[in-house]
């Protein structure tokens, strides 16, 4: 294979990146780039970065040093490179090209000058919050790519087999991966002022995509053999209020479960403070669409979530898991902490253990405060030393793991609807339950002849390891479809 306009696209970060990736990756292909798994036959490595805490960081400047050692020229794009611009192009002259957000649209014409010789001058970082919130199609044409908004309706010419038809008004998309699961972004950007956080800096503010490109998209999809839609915001609670509609996202839920070939919609990324009550009957009582809540709690004591710029308190919070499960027992409830945040206590900790048994989650992760470039908190005072930090981690860590662990015991002898994503082993596949989201909620080894990827089986769970389980498929009660 020549290598000679083809392209390796390598992602890292969350799904919202993942989505970006297959829509530069339509792009390029519609412009003629040939797309290549293996970064060795490709003339040029596009790295789509995250620049979100240090490690994902460090992850992003390692894979394109990687790259760059297999010949082929390397670009930077995503997040870390949105963030630091020209910063990063100074500090990594490996890199041949440094891309922000706003050469997406021209992404080919872009690779074309790296693959020739041609400089690319990278940006200088701006604070992307300052743009007035306009309209979405307005704030487009202010020469701001945001991931969902292009080129006028009908501009373009047929697309190729296998990228997505006009969407948002017009995005390109191509699957770079298989399986019945796919992210769906239905929004971009974050008008919260969390101090930990710097995305609403790189990434802008909010904009919602319209429900009908949504579903459009999502048809496309389930053409392609999804079952499981996943789908992907910085906060997806802010749904529609920029489109004039705050409860816009429980009308498109049951849409979306309603698109032929599509069995699960689950949603990700919830703020707690913004879970209406409809939106909670919306996602407990709609078929297809799964009682799984991905809230996004970061603490449970009042000071410290003040600090952070954040609402709710230990009481409001397990007042809304009780709501929850008082709806749908099973439903799967998952968030994140960060412990070690200036100015906490110990009794802060004390105030998040208790929380978080008496909420028992079924999925938690536990991170340690840093300092974020350009973030309020990185100036407040109060800070910790690294090792109290590092030994709050371990212990609410800890605490979280064995909590995580009797919540997933609680569910053996349940049947639990399982969708297959692989066989393990001749008669035993590797799927997920409704309360797992897709990487990062632990599986199912379900045993049972003749599955397949894609189907969605009843399983009688017979054990669990951690947060993973195991059963048998029940095929006498699986799905006819």
């Amino acid at each position: 294979m020549s290598n000679r306009r083809t392209v390796s696209l390598l992602t890292l970060g969350c799904a919202r990146n993942e989505v970006d990736s297959e829509e530069l990756a339509a792009r390029l292909e519609a412009s003629g780039w040939a797309l290549t798994e293996e970064p060795g036959e490709a003339g040029v490595v596009v790295v789509n970065t995250c620049g979100f805490i240090e490690a994902a960081k460090q992850e992003s400047i390692d894979l394109l040093l990687e790259a760059g050692e297999r010949g082929a020229k390397v670009v930077a794009a995503g997040c870390m490179a949105e963030r630091y611009g020209s910063e990063l192009a100074a500090a990594l002259p490996e890199a041949d090209a440094v891309l922000g957000f706003d050469h997406y649209a021209d992404i080919a014409e872009r690779l074309d000058d790296v693959l020739g010789g041609r400089q690319v001058t990278a940006h200088t970082p701006r604070d992307r919050r300052t743009l007035l919130p306009i309209t979405p199609v307005e704030r487009g044409a202010a020469a701001v790519h945001v991931p969902g908004h292009g080129a006028a309706p009908g501009s373009a010419p047929d697309l190729p087999e296998g990228v997505a038809p006009a969407s948002g008004p017009r995005v390109l998309r191509r699957r770079l991966g298989g399986g019945p699961s796919a992210p769906l972004k239905i929004a971009s950007g974050c008008d919260r002022r969390c101090t930990f956080c710097a995305i609403p800096a790189f990434r802008g503010a909010y904009v919602s995509r319209s429900p009908d490109d949504i579903v459009t998209e999502a048809e496309w999809l389930a053409a392609r053999g999804v079952r499981e839609l996943f789908l992907v915001s910085e906060n997806s609670t802010s749904y529609g209020k920029d489109l004039g509609d705050l409860r816009l996202l429980e009308g498109l839920l049951p849409r979306l479960a309603a698109v032929p070939g599509v069995t699960w919609v689950r949603v990700s990324y919830l703020q707690p403070a913004e879970v209406r009550p409809g939106l909670i009957d919306v996602m407990t009582g709609t078929p297809g669409v799964l009682p799984y809540f991905d809230l996004s709690f970061q603490h449970a004591a009042a000071p410290v979530l003040r600090r952070m710029r954040r609402f709710g308190d230990r009481e409001r919070f397990s007042a809304l898991v009780r709501q929850i499960r008082e709806r749908a027992p099973e439903a799967g409830i998952r968030s994140n902490f960060i412990v070690g945040f200036p100015g906490e206590t110990e009794a802060d900790v004390a105030e998040l253990e208790r929380f978080l048994a008496e909420a028992r989650l079924d999925a938690v992760g536990v991170f340690g405060y840093s300092d974020e470039d350009g973030t309020e908190a990185a100036g407040l005072d109060g800070k910790l030393p690294e090792e109290a930090v590092a030994e709050r981690v371990a212990r609410v860590g800890a605490l979280a793991e064995e909590l995580m662990a009797q919540r997933a015991e609680d569910r053996v002898g349940d049947v639990a609807e399982v969708l297959i994503e692989e066989a393990v082993e001749p008669g035993a596949w590797a799927g997920r339950a409704a309360h797992q989201a897709p990487e990062v909620d632990g599986a199912v080894t379900v045993l049972g002849e003749g599955l397949g990827p894609g189907d969605v089986v009843p399983v009688r769970l017979s054990g669990s390891f951690g947060v993973d389980l195991e059963g048998d498929a029940v095929l006498e009660l699986a799905d006819p479809r």
